[in-house]
């Protein structure tokens, strides 16, 4: 599969579905990282998700996306291309001229029905294009790189009810709010509410996959738990990105920049790949 079938993305989260297990959705930002991620899937012999927040189409003018679809082609197991928390028409329609296997419409920061009416116009406009959609019911709190922080608003848990509000704009996966936060959840922890989760499952029928957002900080027994609970698409940051980080602070202007930037490369990998483990894709594609 390459970024040129248009349903690489729904075919990886639909096997993810019947298999049981959840797949890595990776926020990268800059070509080192995709190619550890890259390498990960690869190696892990694991289906994998490379995805960019707006920042990426704006500060490389699509360069990193047009990067990370050439790898993807190149690889030899499934990897489709996502835009993460697209959250105006400007930003949505530029991306959908790009090689994006998928799109996040994200009208979470209005108010429920601008956000179907809008998502339902824009939804149409990426099927127009062979893009599959994603949506967030309900308001996921807080903001990370590129995602609008959310702090002034209130945060909306997502109901059962909006499962088919949602999934009659056309949408191919929800991301609904369930106490999970975006960015860091600070001394509490994850409180996540899997009961709500389970109505929201229910309700979904497998007619659309769910995916979640916010794990920064996640214990592997609580990723676990998600996707016994039902979640196909696992958006990840800080979880795979952190030793890398740790491997740059350590040893900037201690090696040479290849040698940095080779390491660096590793450092991706070998996390990520502990996390499609944790989450069951390994031995999958």
């Amino acid at each position: 599969m390459s970024w040129k079938d248009p349903n690489c993305h729904k075919r990886i989260l639909h096997e993810a579905e019947v298999g049981r297990y959840g797949v890595i959705a990776a926020i990268a930002y800059n070509i080192e990282q995709i190619l550890g991620l890259v390498r990960a899937a690869e190696t892990a012999r694991s289906p994998l998700i490379i995805q960019f927040f707006p920042w990426a189409i704006e500060a490389t003018d699509g360069l990193l996306v047009y990067a990370a679809a050439d790898a993807a082609k190149r690889a030899n197991v499934p990897i489709s291309i996502h835009l993460d928390h697209a959250q105006s028409e400007k930003i949505i329609k530029r991306a959908a001229d790009l090689p994006f296997d998928s799109i996040m419409v994200d009208m979470s920061h209005y108010e429920k029905e601008t956000n179907l009416r809008m998502t339902r116009e824009l939804v149409q406009y990426c099927n127009e294009r062979k893009k599959i959609t994603e949506a967030e019911p309900g308001r996921i709190e807080g903001g990370e790189d590129g995602v609008m922080d959310t702090a002034g608003l209130e945060a909306c848990m997502t109901t059962a009810e909006e499962v088919d509000e949602f999934f009659n704009t056309g949408v191919d996966v929800l991301a609904p709010a369930f106490g999970n936060v975006h960015g860091e959840y600070g001394i509490r922890g994850p409180q996540l509410d899997f009961e709500r989760f389970d109505k929201i499952r229910v309700q979904a029928k497998g007619r659309i996959n769910l995916a979640l957002h916010g794990t920064n900080g996640f214990s592997p027994e609580l990723m676990k738990r998600c996707v016994a609970a039902g979640v196909t698409k696992i958006n990840v940051n800080r979880l795979v990105l952190d030793d890398y980080y740790d491997h740059l602070r350590a040893n900037v202007g201690k090696m040479p920049h290849t040698q940095l930037i080779e390491e660096g490369i590793q450092k991706v990998t070998d996390l990520t790949i502990k996390w499609m483990e944790i989450c069951g894709s390994a031995g999958k594609a």
